[in-house]
């Protein structure tokens, strides 16, 4: 027992060198085989006592090593020399580029309230720009001052870009004036979630610790948004380091009863939205980060397949599953904001640079729609609403084709995400910056980032080359089955979690709401790439419903 005691407290004195943030030094407290042999119990592993004496040298040589490493800086935005591929072997990519087909959406005007502009869509407002009805600097007062009113409640915005807003919004009059106008989101105003950098403002990551960090640089989402002559009005709130609701500032709350969280991580994007502050708004996704604020903040949220959209300017968590998509009133919006930010920019090296071909769906009939049978079939609190979604595809003519994922331990392999969000935030482990993060419970980010490191890199890719076998289980399930779209339940079922690991693209969008007056979601995703059809799919259900046309009421 004394000898198990000394292991484990030099064990300890060991790992609490480095929390406290002093130097351990390899040499003056060299591993022994008893620490060996307490060591390997944490990954499960015995080893004889010959064998831990011989892997003594190498083991003292390693930590050396990984004080050499640690010594060299490394900033945020530097990613592995790993670069995940959620390409399965066999996989065929469209190479024909066609034209964007927006939908005709008729004679749009202006409202006899004008506060019902707050839920106009991304199209409808293009449509009154574009034809003059009202300015790009106008709609963007409208909505600055919706923010001002609001987010004192709903606390969704971080920092307020008004003077970028207002100098963004009147060159695009000027431009649009002069007859150049740019398409679709010309003079339109929205939020980026507070992990994109946006040159001259803060980018906090939700932080208290990096609340005043400004980055020279403007992410590429922001500029490819710019290009497109869309207008920032704010840096909306993130859960602290892209996990929750909760930020330096407090708790983001839900329209629908402020009294509840927006959920997270892409909190602000979701409250703001669905409170008609905002048009559209951008969030990011590990694992659920743009499905749980659209979930239960009632809006449509897109997560497009791993390595459509550069992440370049974005905070890392996880570099093998973060991914950037559009928060909106609608499909289509979705499609229109997608076409703008996807495609490379010669930092990110995971994006490809593929066709988007997006046209409106005329009908569902005759198309094969696969969907979860044992999920919907599952007792959860949503199943009611769900299988009215099924009735309505079929009532479409949508062939609806059962079958169901391969079965893997979706939980286990995320530690991915711990192990990444480890190594990337690993400063404030070494530091005892942790300390001074929001949420200090055992379920946040200060105890994952400790516990990460004692995942062993053996067992972080031996799950990494599961995700591989996932991918291709679930290309050759979906070849089989000639299924390119497929819908579920967004949380039974395993879907959220095995499509994130595996970079499958989602669509999720509204379906009702639960017996406490909430909204609930539906989830359609599709096979690698195929935005164009998800989101087609999609619209063609979402333009039968009205859910998505119901709005929260704010005093």
């Amino acid at each position: 027992m004394r000898k198990l005691l000394l292991s484990l407290g030099a064990i300890a004195a060991c790992a609490g060198s480095f929390l406290l943030g002093t130097a351990y030094r390899p040499a003056e407290n060299p591993i022994t085989s008893d620490i060996a042999h307490y060591a390997s119990k944490v990954f499960g592993i015995e080893f004889s006592a010959a064998e831990r004496d011989s892997m003594l040298d190498n083991l003292n040589d390693q930590l050396k090593g990984f004080e050499r490493v640690r010594k060299i800086p490394l900033t945020n935005d530097i990613a592995p020399a790993l670069l995940f591929d959620p390409v399965p072997v066999g996989f065929e990519f469209e190479k024909t580029k066609k034209p964007f087909q927006a939908s005709h959406l008729g004679k749009v005007t202006m409202p006899l309230n004008r506060d019902s502009l707050a839920f106009y869509t991304v199209a409808e407002l293009g449509a009154l720009i574009r034809t003059k009805q009202i300015s790009s600097v106008e709609l963007t007062q409208f909505f600055i001052a919706r923010l001002k009113k609001y987010s004192p409640t709903l606390l969704n915005v971080v920092t307020l870009t008004e003077d970028l807003a207002m100098q963004q919004a009147t060159q695009a009059d000027a431009e649009i004036k002069a007859g150049k106008y740019r398409g679709p989101l010309h003079g339109i105003p929205y939020g980026a979630k507070d992990l994109l950098a946006q040159k001259g403002y803060p980018t906090t990551w939700g932080s208290n610790i990096y609340k005043n960090q400004q980055l020279p640089y403007d992410a590429t989402v922001i500029q490819r948004l710019e290009k497109a002559g869309a207008v920032l009005v704010a840096k909306m709130s993130v859960g602290e380091f892209a996990w929750g609701d909760v930020w330096f500032g407090g708790m983001t709350r839900n329209p629908w009863n402020t009294k509840t969280g927006a959920s997270g991580s892409s909190a602000g994007s979701g409250s703001a939205v669905a409170a008609g502050c905002l048009p559209f708004a951008i969030g990011t996704e590990t694992l659920g980060s743009i499905v749980s604020p659209s979930t239960v903040n009632g809006v449509t949220g897109l997560r497009p397949t791993f390595g459509r959209v550069s992440r370049y300017g974005a905070m890392a968590l996880s570099w093998s599953m973060d991914k950037i998509g559009p928060m909106t009133r609608s499909v289509e919006d979705c499609a229109l904001i997608f076409d703008a930010i996807k495609g490379p920019d010669g930092y990110d090296a995971t994006v490809r640079d593929l066709p988007f071909n997006y046209e409106p769906l005329k009908t569902l009939k005759g198309m094969r729609i696969g969907y979860l049978k044992k999920a919907f079939e599952s007792n959860y609190p949503n199943r009611a609403n769900d299988s009215l979604t099924l009735s309505k595809l079929r009532e479409l003519g949508a062939e609806l084709v059962a079958f169901e994922l391969p079965s893997y331990p979706l939980g286990d392999l995320t530690i991915a995400i711990g192990v990444e969000g480890g190594a990337a935030f690993d400063e404030l482990t070494l530091t005892n910056k942790d300390d001074q993060m929001v949420r200090q419970i055992k379920n946040a980010w200060p105890n994952e980032f400790r516990s990460a490191r004692f995942i062993p890199a053996v067992e972080y890719v031996q799950a990494q080359r599961v995700r591989t076998k996932m991918i291709q289980d679930l290309y050759q399930i979906l070849k089989k089955e000639k299924v390119e779209v497929y819908i579920t339940p967004t949380y039974a079922g395993g879907n959220l979690t095995y499509t994130n690991l595996s970079g499958h693209p989602s669509v999720c969008l509204p379906n009702g709401f639960n017996k406490n007056g909430m909204p609930t979601s539906i989830t359609f995703t599709a096979q690698l790439y195929a935005e164009a059809k998800l989101l087609g799919v999609a619209k063609v259900y979402q333009d039968a419903t009205t859910w998505h046309k119901k709005h929260p009421k704010l005093p």
